[in-house]
């Protein structure tokens, strides 16, 4: 199990991190930048999912090979925490943000007067997701 854990790890941080950077490179390459926003997220959808099937199963695994004990171990509360991130990022956030969106239409929200509350909500988004990402170097120093 140990093995399959360290998979599921890698798998998921690096899913977090690249991307990240793809979304950076995204809207840094792209002169459509609604084009860019469209791709990204796109891939934070299919990161949200992976995130949640690695959190559910490294926290089931953590307790059937410790039991009540895995709750004192920062590596459960860091996916716990991480899971709760994604959570929140995939129903609660990324849903007002494609509302945002939608709202503005036909124009870009960007140019909307939504623009400063999507602006805020996707500077939340960011800070979220960066700390999913900085957690995720816990679950890497703590996998045993």
């Amino acid at each position: 199990m140990y093995r399959l854990n360290l998979i599921v790890i890698t798998l998921w941080v690096g899913a977090l991190w690249m991307t990240g950077l793809s979304a950076y490179v995204l809207f840094d390459t792209l002169r459509d930048k609604q084009l860019a926003g469209s791709l990204a997220g796109r891939l934070f959808t299919i990161v949200s999912y992976i995130g949640m099937a690695s959190a559910l199963y490294l926290l089931i695994q953590r307790l059937m090979d410790y039991g009540t004990s895995a709750l004192k171990q920062s590596f459960f509360w860091a996916v716990l925490v991480m899971l709760l991130l994604v959570l929140a990022g995939h129903f609660g956030i990324q849903p007002l943000l494609a509302q945002l969106k939608a709202d503005a239409m036909p124009a870009d929200v960007m140019h909307s007067v939504f623009a400063s509350r999507f602006k805020n909500w996707h500077g939340v988004a960011s800070v979220a997701y960066l700390a999913e990402c900085l957690l995720g170097f816990v679950l890497v120093l703590k996998a045993r």
